[in-house]
C-alpha cells in the first residue's frame, strides 16, 4: 500500500487504557456527588473514539451540560494521574517495535478525539516521542476527528496518507477526511468497510513493505 504518512488512533489501536481510566473516572464521579455510578471499562470501550463532549453526555445524561463538563474535567485529571502512576504495560503487542520499524521509512502521526495532553502522555509513557512527527486531538482544536485528520494532513502537506483505527467512528472520520482507512480488528469496534484490515499490530509491516 502506497502512503506518504501513516496516522494512528490511540485507544483500541495502540493501547487499552480503559481499566485504569474506568477506575479513575469512577472515583472522580463519586467525588462530584454522583453516588452509585460505576464507570466500567466496557462502557469506555463503546465510547472511546467519540469526542469528549459526547462521552460526557452519554455517561451523565441526567446532568446539565455545565455539570457534565465539570465532571469530565475532574475525570480527566484523575485519569492523567492514574496513567502516570501506572507501571503495567497496556500497549498492544509489538506496538513499540512496529512504530520504530515503520518510522525508518514513513512519517508517523497520531489523531485522536481525546483531551489535551493525552497523546503526549501516551508518547511519554511508551517512550515513542521521537518516532511521531505530529499530533492533533479534539482537546486542542474542538474539532471532530475527521476535521482534525484533514487539519494534520494539510499542515504536513501529505498527498497519500492513511488512517489506522478500530471503530466505525474512525472509519467515518477517515471517509470525512478523504483518507483510506485501515481497520485494527483487535481493538474496541466492529467495522465492515476498510481499505485493509490488520489482526495485530505487526500485520502493518508486510502491508507497507513493498514501498
Amino acid at each position: 500500500m502506497y502512503t506518504d504518512g501513516i496516522i494512528f488512533d490511540v485507544d483500541g489501536t495502540l493501547w487499552d487504557s480503559t481499566p485504569i481510566v474506568a477506575e479513575a473516572w469512577t472515583q472522580a464521579v463519586l467525588e462530584c456527588g454522583i453516588k452509585d455510578r460505576i464507570v466500567t471499562a466496557g462502557e469506555l470501550k463503546q465510547l472511546f473514539g467519540k469526542t469528549m463532549s459526547v462521552i460526557a453526555a452519554s455517561l451523565f445524561p441526567e446532568a446539565s451540560k455545565e455539570v457534565q463538563e465539570t465532571i469530565l474535567e475532574k475525570c480527566c485529571v484523575y485519569e492523567e494521574e492514574a496513567l502516570e502512576e501506572n507501571q503495567q504495560d497496556i500497549c498492544y503487542p509489538d506496538v513499540r517495535e512496529v512504530i520504530k520499524q515503520l518510522a525508518k521509512t514513513y512519517d508517523l502521526y497520531i489523531v485522536s478525539n481525546c483531551q489535551c495532553g493525552y497523546i503526549e502522555q501516551f508518547l511519554r509513557k511508551t517512550q515513542l516521542e521521537a518516532y511521531i512527527k505530529d499530533i492533533e486531538c479534539f482537546g486542542n482544536t474542538g474539532k471532530n476527528k475527521g476535521e482534525n485528520i484533514r487539519l494534520l494532513v494539510k499542515r504536513n502537506s501529505l498527498k497519500a496518507p492513511v488512517y489506522i483505527g478500530d471503530t466505525k467512528g474512525d472509519c467515518d472520520a477517515s471517509k470525512e477526511a478523504g483518507v483510506p482507512f485501515i481497520f485494527a480488528s483487535y481493538g474496541f469496534g466492529n467495522v465492515t468497510e476498510y481499505a485493509a484490515k490488520i489482526g495485530e499490530m505487526k500485520d502493518l509491516l508486510p502491508l507497507f513493505s513493498g514501498q
